[in-house]
């Protein structure tokens, strides 16, 4: 991933397919990107989140994509426990 991602712009989460994020609902809005990010990553159990997509203006980012932001090392928020 070569360009720099605004960790603090508002970003929306997409579940593609059959794919679920909190009941019925297949898109959220979140505040930040990291906050997205958190929530994927934190919140969707592993099997899911390569069907998951994050866009923010022109930017999209997929399951891998995800994962590599929030293991990133500019990444801001505060990471959950291994």
């Amino acid at each position: 991933m070569t360009e720099a991602v605004d960790y603090l712009t508002s970003a929306e989460l997409y579940a593609a397919g059959t794919a679920r994020l909190s009941g019925a609902s297949r898109y959220m809005r979140f505040a930040s990107v990291a906050e997205a990010l958190r929530y994927a990553v934190e919140q969707v159990p592993v099997d899911r989140l390569l069907a998951l997509t994050i866009e923010t203006g022109e930017a999209r980012y997929d399951g891998k994509a995800i994962r590599a932001l929030y293991d990133a090392p500019d990444y801001p928020l505060r990471r959950a426990l291994p």
